[in-house]
């Protein structure tokens, strides 16, 4: 008897959920392009005609390879497991550092030299070096991965998506509420219930519409403005900017303290963008992810843009809007075409802001909701504690902003009148140094010790020890004894938990069902062809 040949599930290009996922996701990487044009020109002064015509097209040319690309692993896993419920890895440019190769790189050049090309060639090497330490991420991370518990990993993107992610938009969307909590509200029923749109109209693009109506009628958005920015189209070609690049790694001494840190940020993101990935679903090889965002910055820096492309939060969320393969791509490809014909600033005039920028509140919410879903009910502590020190780094940079809004610094007032406000600056400041390292370990400690793992407990805490000492978290800069008292901290902890390790105790008991919650790769999905009984079902069991 000849055994017949397994049903080869179809692999569409297009399904009715990349709709959805496409104008959610690419509303998502809209606002965030906005951002970074508006902190070019208004931050650091940089002529129009070089964001226009250099920094855009460049990034253009490495979200349209990278979405590319993403679709290609997403349609070979498709292809690998024979299912048709696989979704792509959302990409884009990085929304922390767009911020701090803003704030932290390139406006101190320009404040002290008056030279926004200065600055941007500081930028340029910058992104530069961190696509390099995340090519060595590469490497390194599928080990980190392997060995770190769920919770911190899902933990400490948790802490980015609740602070860096969603924070910023809600502040936006209570400005102006009237605009964005219908909006809001639209992409709350569309995305986290079965409700359907007539004619299944896609909910992202309804939701968008209706801000966008909402924000004209009400007069929040000008004619003139349009117009005006109309009238700045122009097509522009990417091109390579080797001789800024050059110039600026001519002094990247100054640029190592910063780079280094977050370059280690960008490659642990996408080692817990992945685990995200896996714990709905989809079981990325890590290394094969670390090697795109790497190479994406460097060509890119390489073409005048100093913002370093990542793989993004969200995918559970764009899972459950129903995005598959194509979302990603369409994404990459009109995001580029935008890009290279100059439609940011018509753009801009067109959709009010707070008409887009609910869909980041919305990923916030799913993340957040993920950390807690995906890991055992006893790990609950140990994503808290991975939380505390993204909150503590997004805290200490509202401080920090709003003092030099004023004209001053924390510095300037002093720990002492800080304190006496009720402002624990100091301590906030230590705790939220390269804040996703330090979640990742702090949750680790805190799983292992729930689960009277002491020696583990111990391992990680030791690895604290040493990070702390060498500045890679809670330190303001990378050097020998970074930060002593910290680091003796740590080590104090791993001596305790290899104290507590001698008695030999008996490990925590997994609760029924909690073995295959936390070790498996990804959690269990649904045979190809079913539908999940609800979106939010389907975030997290894929």
């Amino acid at each position: 008897m000849v055994s017949a040949k397994p049903t080869v599930v179809p692999l569409p290009f297009w399904v009715r959920g990349d709709t959805n996922a496409f104008f959610g996701f690419g509303v998502n990487v809209l606002v965030n392009v906005l951002t970074l044009t508006g902190l070019c020109i208004g931050v650091v002064k940089l002529p129009e005609g070089e964001v226009f015509g250099t920094i855009l097209p460049a990034l253009g040319i490495a979200l349209v390879a990278g979405n590319i690309y993403y679709t290609y692993l997403a349609r070979r896993l498709a292809r690998r497991e024979n299912r048709a419920d696989v979704t792509a890895l959302p990409y884009g440019p990085s929304v922390p550092h767009m911020f701090i190769v803003i704030f932290v790189i390139m406006l101190p050049i320009y404040l002290r030299t008056q030279d926004p090309v200065r600055a941007w060639e500081a930028g340029l090497a910058w992104a530069f070096i961190i696509g390099v330490i995340v090519l060595i991420g590469a490497f390194v991370g599928p080990y980190i991965r392997r060995y770190a518990p769920r919770a911190a990993l899902l933990g400490t993107l948790a802490g980015i998506s609740i602070t860096f992610i969603s924070m910023n938009p809600a502040g936006q969307m209570w400005r102006m509420a009237w605009i964005a909590l219908p909006v809001f509200a639209l992409l709350l029923i569309g995305l986290l219930t079965d409700v359907k749109l007539p004619f299944n109209f896609p909910i992202g693009l309804a939701a968008l519409l209706v801000g966008t109506a909402i924000g004209w009628a009400g007069g929040a958005m000008s004619v003139p403005d349009v117009t005006a920015a109309a009238r700045d189209i122009a097509v522009a070609v990417p091109s390579f900017k080797l001789d800024l690049l050059f110039t600026g790694l001519s002094d990247m001494a100054p640029l190592l303290a910063t780079a280094i840190p977050l370059g280690v940020y960008n490659f642990t993101e996408g080692m817990t963008n992945v685990e995200s990935a896996a714990t709905a679903g989809d079981n990325y090889n890590l290394r094969s992810v670390l090697l795109a965002d790497g190479a994406g910055a460097v060509i890119g820096a390489a073409l005048g843009s100093p913002f370093p492309p990542a793989v993004y939060v969200g995918h559970p969320g764009w899972k459950a809007a129903g995005g598959r393969s194509g979302y990603s791509m369409a994404t990459g490809v009109v995001i580029a075409v935008l890009c290279f014909l100059g439609m940011f600033g018509l753009l801009a005039a067109i959709f009010p802001t707070a008409a887009i920028v609910p869909i980041l509140l919305y990923i916030g919410l799913l993340i957040g909701a993920q950390a807690f879903q995906a890991t055992p009910r006893a790990h609950a502590a140990a994503v808290v504690a991975a939380l505390v020190p993204n909150i503590a780094a997004w805290a200490t940079g509202q401080i920090d902003n709003a003092l030099a809004a004023a004209g001053t610094s924390a510095a300037a007032v002093g720990d002492g009148a800080l304190n006496g406000a009720g402002v624990v600056y100091d301590g906030l400041l230590v705790l939220g140094q390269g804040a996703i390292l330090a979640g990742l370990v702090l949750g680790a400690v805190v799983v292992f010790v729930i689960d009277k793992r002491f020696v583990r407990a111990a391992i990680f805490a030791g690895s604290g020890a040493v990070l702390s000492f060498v500045g890679l978290i809670h330190g303001e800069r990378i050097e020998w004894n970074a930060n002593g008292q910290v680091a003796l901290g740590y080590l104090f902890v791993a001596v305790l938990c290899g104290v507590f390790a001698l008695g030999r105790p008996t490990p925590r008991e997994p609760e029924p069902g909690e073995a295959d919650l936390d070790e498996s790769p990804a959690v269990a999905a649904p045979d190809a062809g079913q539908e999940a009984a609800t979106p939010q079902a389907a975030a997290v069991r894929g």
